[in-house]
């Protein structure tokens, strides 16, 4: 172990000891190859956890089945709406627009 230590201590100097642009060609070389790999690492990880808590984003953004539907009934395809209904407050309908005709209408003066 010693001998590593001592190693890494020696090659630390000499990096140390080099002008800032080769010094950072250096890091750059180590580092983003080290970066990369732990980012892929926790990526599959982190998966592979999401898999098992049942939260995984591929499931989540296929289409569920539904059973063929026979004809009218209780849980008919018929009584659903089209789409995601817009929940939330009302448009304003009786405020002026920020930005009327007029406004739209001149132009720019320049300074």
């Amino acid at each position: 172990m010693h001998r590593i230590a001592g190693w890494w201590d020696g090659f630390e100097l000499w990096v140390a000891g080099l002008p800032f642009l080769p010094q950072f060609a250096i890091v750059l070389i180590g580092m983003v190859p080290v970066s990369f790999a732990i980012a892929y690492l926790l990526d599959r990880g982190l998966r592979s956890v999401l898999r098992v808590l049942g939260r995984d984003r591929s499931q989540a953004s296929r289409p569920k089945s539904r059973p063929r539907e026979t004809g009218p009934g209780p849980d008919s395809a018929e009584d659903e709406p089209d789409g995601p209904e817009f929940i939330g407050p009302e448009p304003f309908t009786d405020s002026p627009t920020p930005f009327s005709g007029a406004a739209r209408s001149r132009q720019k003066e320049t300074v």
